[in-house]
């Protein structure tokens, strides 16, 4: 009997990484034009956080992306997400290139509606990249591929921040930002990404079908539910996400208010230590990577969670810069909790994970949801910063029940 040759998946998995790092790139420039914006519209702190609603708002179509992703594949769901990316990109350069002598009013809103344009492009490439990842090799290390994919997402996430000082500002100060710096950045953007979309039409990608794959790799034709919407662990790992969000985005978002709340930090800007919390995070993937094949993901989890909500907790015994390193040590222990969650989420799912995608990755509305409730608590003269942080450890807990409860719920059957 002939044994069937496992298929080379490192070219589509270097398609995939390339994808990865494009939407770490982009998410993250998206939140460093916070500043710039702040400037160039003149904005009030309200306004300029409509830069992340704008982004993050588009997820609420992962569900019907996740369906589409189902009906036209991998391949046809990635190039559409690059096109839609780059024409995003180019229509902003349209459109404020178009309108500089207009009021900055109307530019920043045609900004707002172009980043909600590229942000549904990232929703597509995320559905694709998580589920690509996972299923382009063996089974047994889809977590480990999907955790070094993340990794060099992370590399993406520090570079982005160098792209807007060095290119858009070109090296001036934020307060010097006007509109005219943001059309010939976004146009390149546009214009490579439109490039990467045309070579990829062109390019063989394989066509997976994750029910053979699994039968293959078990022996068993395994009987699937009728419906993805059968499957409770799927939409409790879509609250997994939209609780991790809040994990992720919770410590960079409160560190600025934690500044002005502390006496001996006055003077001192938050935003300059932000870099050693996303530095965190691209070593601790790094390093995750590594020591999955070692550990089962539900324990590496664990510890993660335990050592993030450590590091939060032992900043409110301690003061000044040393309670910031203490949070800001939270980044290292965070690093890993998308993926690792991610990858609970679609266990056993077959023909569904597709769709499955959809619906998980709907979570991230949380980075759009959590924080301003955080925020809302930090202004409240009876609750303050303290408390606000606080709403982090019921994140930690219903992670950390998902990881041993929640993502075996409904595997059977």
């Amino acid at each position: 009997m002939t044994q069937k040759t496992q298929p080379n998946y490192t070219f589509a998995l270097t398609i995939v990484i390339i994808v990865c790092f494009l939407i770490g790139f982009v998410t993250t420039m998206n939140n460093s034009m916070i500043e710039f914006c702040t400037n160039a519209f003149k904005l009030n702190n309200f306004q300029s956080q409509l830069v992340n609603t704008a982004f993050y708002g588009a997820y609420i179509m992962s569900i019907p992306f996740g369906l589409m992703m189902s009906k036209i594949g991998y391949k046809a769901t990635l190039v559409l997400g690059l096109a839609v990316v780059g024409l995003g990109f180019v229509i902003n350069f349209l459109c404020i290139n178009g309108n500089l002598e207009g009021s900055v009013n109307t530019i920043y809103w045609m900004f707002l509606g172009c980043m909600f344009v590229v942000a549904l492009g990232i929703v597509m490439l995320q559905l694709v990249a998580n589920p690509y990842v996972m299923v382009l090799g063996s089974p047994e290390k889809g977590a480990f591929r999907m955790t070094l994919s993340q990794a060099l997402n992370s590399v993406a996430t520090t570079v982005a921040p160098i792209f807007i000082a060095t290119v858009i500002l070109n090296n001036k100060k934020a307060e010097d930002a006007v509109p005219s710096d943001i059309p010939y950045p976004y146009l390149g953007l546009g214009l490579f990404t439109l490039l990467l979309c045309v070579i990829l039409y062109f390019l063989k990608l394989p066509s997976i079908n994750e029910g053979e794959q699994a039968a293959e790799a078990t022996g068993v034709q395994k009987q699937y539910k009728s419906s993805v919407f059968k499957y409770p662990h799927v939409w409790l790992g879509a609250l997994a996400i939209f609780m991790y969000m809040g994990l992720e985005i919770g410590v960079p978002s409160m560190l600025s208010a934690y500044f002005k709340n502390e006496p001996s930090l006055q003077g001192l800007n938050a935003t300059d230590y932000l870099m050693y919390y996303w530095g965190g995070m691209m070593v601790g993937r790094f390093i995750g990577a590594g020591i999955l094949s070692k550990f089962q993901p539900r324990t590496l989890l664990t510890a993660c969670l335990i050592g993030g909500a450590a590091c939060v907790g032992i900043s409110f015994f301690l003061s000044g810069m040393a309670a910031v390193w203490s949070m800001l040590a939270a980044g290292l222990f965070h690093s890993v909790m998308w993926p690792l969650v991610f990858n609970l989420g679609l266990q056993e799912l077959g023909p569904h994970t597709k769709a499955a995608s959809g619906i998980i990755n709907l979570g991230v509305i949380g980075a759009a949801t959590l924080t301003p409730i955080m925020g809302w608590v930090a202004d409240n003269p009876s609750l303050g910063v303290g408390m606000a942080i606080c709403m982090m450890f019921i994140y930690y807990l219903y992670v950390l029940w998902f990881c041993w409860k929640g993502s075996k719920v409904g595997l059977q059957g």
